[in-house]
């Protein structure tokens, strides 16, 4: 077995071979709750993945959302696609997968924000990311919309020294088609 080597690409710098395999296993990562809105969700930023003699072993991305805080927009980075070959994991990939897109978010953004599934809240608690304890929302077409049930599951992390919003005001996330976070 060599050596995963890393890349960290925009959407536009991947090939389309890069495209297909990172869609593939996103698909097979997630058992096949992966939808086309997922994957959209995914592209637009900056990519961190590794790949080996075997294939792609590990993904992630992050995006630029907007979201409004006590009648402020934010400029946020947005965790997406965070996945890891089944037989690659507990060998640390995930952890650098992170630790590339938090530098991204250091350097670009405001703060950091993802929605975790059951699986992989443990490594972002792990890593700093803390669930957030305010409500959460959406902008609809003609109003914010709560989303109770993303409440609980939304993680976020300060970018470099910036503090991060206080939790009394909620986070109104922009619209976007299928799942919001």
């Amino acid at each position: 077995m060599t050596e995963p080597l890393w890349h960290i690409a925009h959407t536009y710098e991947l090939t389309p071979t890069a495209r297909d395999g990172i869609r593939a296993l996103l698909d097979t990562a997630f058992e096949g709750d992966f939808s086309d809105d997922d994957w959209d969700h995914t592209l637009g930023g900056i990519h961190a993945y590794a790949r080996d003699d075997s294939g792609l072993l590990a993904h992630g991305s992050v995006v630029q959302r907007r979201v409004i805080h006590a009648h402020r927009s934010y400029r946020i980075g947005y965790v997406e696609g965070v996945a890891v070959r089944a037989d690659r994991r507990r060998e640390g990939l995930g952890g650098r997968v992170m630790a590339a897109l938090e530098r991204v978010i250091d350097g670009a953004y405001t703060f950091g924000a993802l929605s975790a599934s059951a699986t992989g809240a443990g490594l972002y608690a792990a890593r700093g990311w803390q669930v957030w304890q305010g409500r959460i929302g959406v902008q609809g077409l003609s109003r914010v919309e709560l989303l109770p049930d993303e409440e609980g599951s939304t993680y976020v992390r300060a970018a470099g020294s910036r503090p991060l919003p206080s939790p009394s005001q909620k986070l109104i996330f922009d619209w976007r088609d299928g799942d919001v976070l």
